[in-house]
């Protein structure tokens, strides 16, 4: 059996290029093997459009990936957790709210930071929290004249 050398780098270059578009699609989708930072967790009332994945953003950059969503059958709020960067500290008074990218955009979480000096550590839960709001109830209000 005889190989062909344009044979040969022709495959070269289609394996090369599976390779490439696997690479690039891990990095398009945030896809990471393990990714490093510590942990933080928040109680919200309402985590409408909010998955484990979903983005935790910090004045519109991702900081970090939300890992764990539970439902808490005590207080019936979802029991969140999210892993941050490392290198980025949060003041302790720092809050966290439910933003949406749009009217047709997805929903992220969003940490307002506080002016405290000092940080929360790794496995604290931040306090201040605000959830998501539903589109559809605010726009029966708008409908009903804000009487409900």
């Amino acid at each position: 059996m005889s190989t062909n050398p344009t044979e040969v780098a022709v495959g070269a270059a289609v394996l090369a290029a599976a390779v490439g578009f696997v690479l690039y699609a891990g990095q398009v989708t945030g896809f990471t093997v393990q990714s490093d930072g510590y942990p933080l967790s928040a109680s919200f009332r309402s985590l409408e459009g909010i998955s484990v994945g979903s983005d935790v953003r910090l004045a519109g950059v991702k900081i970090g990936t939300v890992t764990d969503i539970d439902l808490n059958p005590q207080t019936f709020r979802a029991d969140t957790e999210f892993l941050l960067k490392d290198e980025i500290d949060i003041p302790d008074d720092s809050a966290v709210v439910i933003s949406s990218e749009g009217l047709l955009g997805g929903n992220f979480v969003e940490i307002v930071p506080g002016g405290s000096p000092f940080n929360f550590e790794p496995g604290s839960e931040i306090e201040d929290t605000q959830g998501s709001v539903s589109l559809i109830s605010l726009l029966m209000k708008f409908v009903s004249g804000g009487d409900e």
